[in-house]
């Protein structure tokens, strides 16, 4: 299967990367009211340019914005919508390092109080300033729809507003493809969708632990599946739109694990995108047989270089990772990239930058071994 010169690439990057200190410090002081909204976003288009050019001198063809005006990956983009807000957390979880640590996060809940629409663009300004500063793909990452539902499912829905869901999923999905229309009729054409929801349902600990009553795996994979199929459908025929499962991404500390048994069939033969990031830096996320499911035609990027540390990954392993796949999904149809990103939070993960770039390098240098080139 040749490249058609669209995402996903060989060597590829889920989006977020590490927040230079001088925007963090500068996020501070306009909480602190001490700069201008105008001054912060200079200094977030001046952290964004450097960063694009980080990624193209490692040589990658999909560019992000390292999801730089971002405080969390997913929150900062559904709050726009319209009818949605975040409270504080009431449900603590706990997360797990590999160097033993462990951390206790109560992550904001998103309530919906009113019908959602969506006001104004979400991503289109921040695509439109991207594009313009990579002669590459810019790439858009946003999280999934079903992120709306990851914390409390139907019990984030106020009745009074909603009393049919039914009715709640159709205007997320509309939502969101008022969304993706806008992106493409700018020009975008290389599309990522962030889901914890999908692998969250690989494990059974998870649903309880956010609150989440008993539920069908089946029933909110198909769900999940309704609401992008409707929010993509749209997209022209030349949009690349593909789908991250992620088990948790906090200061370099992981919180689900569970192979890909349970969503498997659902998740690579129902949704209707170009490819798939999957997670597989380690055993929490099980063995390549899943992988049987997936259509000709259809991309996995293999994520089995970590984003959660320093330590790179040696070439020869890495080719063996790929190897082994192969024998499941043909190598055409496979990729490689990090498992996650950099930095799902504003804080990132304990890695330097240094260390960041030099992972992307060896994606890159793996992909030249293996296929011949990033985009081969």
């Amino acid at each position: 299967m040749a490249s058609n010169g669209k995402g996903p690439f060989r060597a590829d990057h889920v989006g977020s990367l590490l927040r230079p200190t001088r925007l963090l410090d500068a996020r501070t002081q306009r909480m602190r009211k001490n700069i201008t909204a105008e001054k912060l976003r200079e200094i977030e288009d001046d952290s964004i340019r450097e960063i694009v050019k980080l990624q193209e001198d490692a040589g990658l063809e999909g560019i992000t914005d390292g999801e730089l005006r971002r405080d969390y990956w997913h929150l900062d983009f559904l709050t726009q919508i319209g009818g949605v807000e975040f409270e504080e957390g009431h449900n603590p979880l706990k997360w797990h390092r590999q160097d033993g640590v462990q951390l206790e996060w109560v992550p904001p809940e998103v309530k919906v109080l009113a019908r959602l629409t969506r006001p104004k663009p979400i991503q289109l300004k921040d695509f439109e300033f991207l594009k313009s500063a990579t002669r590459h793909t810019a790439k858009v990452c946003i999280p999934s729809p079903s992120m709306m539902i990851v914390q409390g499912g139907e019990n984030i829905i106020d009745k009074n507003v909603y009393p049919d869901p039914d009715k709640f999923f159709s205007d997320l999905s509309a939502a969101y493809a008022a969304e993706v229309s806008d992106l493409a009729n700018a020009g975008c054409r290389y599309l990522q969708l962030d889901d914890t929801f999908l692998a969250f349902l690989c494990d059974d600990k998870i649903g309880a632990a956010m609150g989440r009553k008993s539920e069908d795996t089946q029933k909110m994979a198909r769900l999940s599946a309704r609401l992008i199929n409707d929010a993509i459908k749209g997209r022209p025929k030349d949009m690349a739109v593909c789908i991250h499962l992620c088990r948790g991404n906090y200061q370099s500390s992981w919180l689900s694990e569970g192979g890909y048994d349970p969503v498997a069939e659902i998740l690579l033969g129902e949704i209707n995108v170009d490819g798939y990031f999957l997670e597989y830096d380690d055993e929490r996320s099980g063995d390549f047989s899943p992988l049987r499911f997936l259509p000709k035609g259809k991309k996995v990027v293999l994520g089995i270089v970590s984003s959660k540390f320093a330590e790179l990954e040696s070439k020869d392993a890495l080719k063996r990772r790929i190897d082994e796949a192969a024998k499941t999904v043909p190598l055409a149809q496979l990729a490689i990239s990090p498992q996650c990103g950099f930095g799902s939070t504003a804080e990132g993960n304990v890695i330097s930058v240094d260390g960041e770039r030099k992972k992307l390098e060896l994606c890159v240098s793996v992909a030249r071994d293996v296929w011949g080139g990033v985009t081969a």
